[in-house]
């Protein structure tokens, strides 16, 4: 409520708040976005900037193009921007230009932060608006819950309860079938919350999924590989990448120290029929077939083995919260992140004022339902289990739970160095990042 309107603050949300996953670095200006050398501060020249690695892009093609909803018999707005942001001399993430529609035009005009004050708050409010939609259905819903859910019918359908695997992967399923069919009945579904309050509801809604699907890879699952692809190795104060790779290193020793354990050798992976249903059944269905998304067809070495289950352990547990537990902090307070608009992007400057901002936004009862749903999204069950905690004991042998024991005191340490950042930054009276904190993150996608 404080911050919504601050350049820096909407700058810190790409990387630390409910969706760090939409930035990118960018090494060359896309031609749709004809951003120049005198939109830029600190008066240095675009292209240098980008070599020496300072600038950033977001860019909402996802969503170009895409039939809004209609609410109440009135017509909502969604549109599919691109945002370049600079960094600082003093490691500070700032916005420099907003482009709110995909194709530049004479009504399509750049934004900037020294253009007239609501002009500058308005384009930043359809960004937002744009980042409930990718946040929700792309990163959310379809990378975590849904992919949580073709990993657990895959696991149920192919693979025993004695198998090694099913005693490795079936903490991580827990509740997931069950919150993803209330999701499909009362968010996603022709009666549900999107279609009654959100602009991304309705027709919007399965094209957007379709098109997340579509581009979907397995190197984008998982981490190391992404915040590589992604050109985010160095950028300062992103404490997702931080506390997420050490979060997956955590897990990957964990994972090959069990894996290993009943693997002695490639060959005895190859020859396991259970394990090759159960990555083919998750190719077909889950990726249909899409030899581009670098998804396995089958598990050739014990290596492959052990990447892939990291990364199914790592979704369906520190994904899903990194994405899942910020909603209300960030998405509570409509203006910082409107579930839809209600006028047309401006197509000039200088004619906004605050009562188009208030024209823009949600209606009341979207504002309340929406801050109703970020709540209850936010909100840890009853009887959750933290990662690494283990209320059925499928492990018997002496190896694999000497391993939980090591696994859960990695953990620890990991939640022990996370609290101890926070709490410098709580001094420097900065924002403490929690969503990757071990002791307050669930096994599995169970809310």
């Amino acid at each position: 409520m404080e911050n919504w309107r601050h350049d820096d603050f909407f700058a810190y949300q790409f990387l630390n708040g409910a969706n760090p996953m939409v930035i990118q670095r960018c090494t060359a200006l896309p031609s749709n976005f004809p951003v120049t050398d005198k939109m830029l501060l600190h008066g240095h020249s675009l292209e240098d900037e980008m070599k020496n690695g300072n600038i950033f892009l977001c860019d909402y093609n996802n969503l170009d193009g895409v039939q809004p909803n209609i609410i109440n018999g009135k017509a909502q707005y969604l549109m599919a921007p691109l945002v370049l942001l600079q960094k600082t001399p003093n490691d500070k993430l700032m916005p420099i230009a907003i482009q709110l529609k995909q194709i530049p035009a004479d009504d399509n005009p750049i934004f900037v932060p020294n253009d007239p004050e609501y002009d500058w708050l308005l384009a930043k409010t359809f960004v937002r608006s744009a980042e409930f939609t990718e946040h929700q259905l792309n990163s959310h819903l379809l990378r975590t819950h849904l992919l949580a859910e073709v990993f657990a019918v895959s696991l149920l359908r192919n693979v025993p309860r004695v198998h090694p695997l099913y005693k490795l992967l079936m903490p991580h399923m827990r509740y997931t079938l069950q919150i993803n069919i209330l999701a499909r009945n009362q968010l996603i579904s022709n009666t549900g919350f999107f279609k009654k309050h959100a602009a991304s509801g309705g027709e919007a809604l399965s094209k957007i999924l379709e098109r997340s699907l579509s581009s979907l890879t397995y190197r984008s699952l998982c981490i190391p590989d992404d915040i590589a692809d992604r050109g985010l190795e160095s950028l300062s104060n992103f404490y997702y990448r931080d506390d997420g790779l050490r979060i997956w290193k955590i897990i990957n020793s964990f994972v090959k120290g069990i894996l290993e354990y009943y693997y002695k050798s490639d060959k005895e992976v190859q020859n396991d029929p259970e394990l090759q249903d159960w990555i083919g059944d998750i190719f077909k269905h889950g990726f249909l077939s899409k030899e581009s998304s670098g998804i396995p067809q089958s598990f050739s070495t014990v290596d492959e083995l052990v990447k892939f289950v990291t990364m199914v352990v790592f979704t369906c547990s520190a994904q899903h919260s990194a994405v899942n537990t910020g909603q209300y902090d960030y998405g509570g307070f409509m203006p910082n992140t409107p579930i839809t608009l209600q006028l047309p992007p401006p197509t000039q400057k200088e004619l906004a004022n605050e009562n188009t901002l208030l024209q823009t936004w949600p209606t009341i009862s979207g504002t309340v339902n929406g801050m109703g749903l970020m709540w209850l999204l936010s909100k840890r069950s009853s009887d959750s289990v933290i990662l690494g905690q283990y209320r059925e004991e499928y492990f018997s042998e002496e190896t694999p739970c000497k391993l939980i024991k090591v696994f859960q005191g990695e953990l620890k340490k990991l939640s022990e160095d996370i609290n101890k950042r926070n709490k410098s930054l709580e001094n420097e009276s900065k924002i403490p990042y929690t969503y990757m904190d071990p002791a307050s993150m669930e096994n599995s996608v169970a809310i």
